[in-house]
């Protein structure tokens, strides 16, 4: 019960945006990752943390705030593990490179697997 009237209290605190705002609002909505759901947007996730992030940034639009404004803002405050596609520098290396490493290991992994059982059945 408590839980209803606090969601129904967060709904009316989110402000009404025009279509427009609203498109750019679910927008970035897409690109923002959900801090609590293993690669999912806030968009698309249904978990509280997402909910405040939706709400954010719709107060940020009907601020008059740039997109890139609240990215940047979304950014200083979770980091750029936020976005869905962080920007490609020094610092985000590490989280452009580690699918491709640890698709490397698995294929190493496999092929080494592969030999010793080649190796094995041949003996």
């Amino acid at each position: 019960m408590i839980a209803a009237l606090l969601m129904a209290l967060a709904l009316q605190a989110a402000p009404e945006l025009a279509p427009a705002d609203e498109a750019r609002a679910q927008g970035l909505m897409r690109e923002v990752r959900c801090m609590v759901c293993a690669g999912e947007s806030v968009l698309d996730s249904s978990a509280p943390m997402a909910g405040d992030m939706r709400r954010f940034i719709r107060e940020e639009i009907a601020a008059g705030r740039e997109d890139e404004a609240v990215r940047t803002a979304l950014v200083a405050r979770f980091g750029h593990e936020v976005l869905m596609r962080p920007p490609m520098e020094p610092r985000t290396l590490p989280l452009w490179l580690a699918p491709l490493i640890f698709l490397a290991l698995g294929g190493a992994l496999l092929f080494t697997s592969m030999r010793r059982k080649a190796a094995k059945d041949g003996l």
